[in-house]
C-alpha cells in the first residue's frame, strides 16, 4: 500500500496548523505512520499462516482464527491512520477555497488565506473534534473486538467444524502486544494533543472577542 497521499496530506496540513497541531502531525508521521510501514506491518504479515491449532480438522483453524481475529490488528490500525488524518482535508479544502475565491475576484480578500480565523477557525475546530472522536471510536473498537488490549499466547476454540475444544497458538504474542500498546499510547497522545489544541484555540479567540468587545464599549 502506498502512503504517499497521506504523507502529502500531513505535509499540507502542517502549513496551516498551530504549534500544537504541528506536534500532532509529527507524532502521526514519525511515531505512527513510519512505525507502521517500517516494522508493524511485517509483524502481522503472516499472522494467519502462523496461527496453529493442535488438530488437523479441515476448516477448524480458519474458523477459530476468524473468531478471535475478526479484523486484523494491522488493517484496523491502517484504517485508523487514514480516518483520523482525513478530517484535516477539511482545512486544506477551505484554504484552497479561499485562494480560489481570491483568484476569481482578482483581488485580495484575506490577509492570509491560511490564517486560522473566521470560517476557517470553525472548519479547524470541526476537524479537531472529528479527529478526537475517531481516535476514541477506534480505541473502543480495538477493545471490544479483542476483549482488551492483550494478545494471549494460547486460545481455546470449540467452534464447529472443530470436533472438540482445541488449543490454538498465536505467533509472536509478546512482540505483537508491545506494538499494540504502542498503538494505544500514541493514539491517547494524539487525543491529548487534539483536546489541548481545541482548548487553546477556543481560549485564544474567546479572549480576542472579549478584548474587541471591550474596546468597542470604551469607544
Amino acid at each position: 500500500m502506498s502512503w504517499a497521499f497521506l504523507r502529502d496530506l500531513l505535509s499540507g496540513v502542517n502549513k496551516y496548523s498551530t504549534g500544537i497541531g504541528r506536534i500532532w502531525v509529527a507524532v502521526v508521521f514519525m511515531f505512527r505512520l513510519l512505525v507502521y510501514v517500517a516494522a508493524a506491518e511485517n509483524i502481522w504479515k503472516h499472522e494467519h499462516d502462523e496461527f496453529e491449532c493442535n488438530i488437523k480438522q479441515p476448516g477448524c483453524e480458519n474458523v477459530c482464527f476468524d473468531h478471535f481475529f475478526p479484523v486484523s490488528h494491522i488493517r484496523l490500525w491502517a484504517l485508523q491512520l487514514i480516518m483520523v488524518s482525513t478530517p484535516s482535508l477539511l482545512v486544506v479544502f477551505h484554504v484552497a477555497y479561499r485562494e480560489n475565491r481570491e483568484k476569481h475576484h482578482n483581488m485580495k480578500l484575506y490577509r492570509n488565506p491560511g490564517k486560522i480565523d473566521g470560517g476557517l477557525l470553525c472548519t479547524y475546530l470541526i476537524s479537531l473534534i472529528l479527529k478526537t472522536g475517531l481516535e476514541i471510536v477506534f480505541l473502543v473498537l480495538f477493545y471490544k473486538l479483542y476483549n482488551g488490549f492483550k494478545i494471549p499466547r494460547l486460545v481455546k476454540c470449540d467452534i464447529k467444524p472443530c470436533p472438540n475444544t482445541v488449543d490454538c497458538y498465536i505467533s509472536k504474542p509478546t512482540e505483537k502486544m508491545i506494538f499494540l500498546y504502542f498503538l494505544v499510547a500514541t493514539s491517547c497522545l494524539c487525543i491529548v494533543l487534539n483536546l489541548s489544541e481545541l482548548s487553546y484555540l477556543i481560549f485564544k479567540y474567546s479572549i480576542k472577542c472579549y478584548l474587541k468587545r471591550d474596546m468597542k464599549k470604551q469607544q
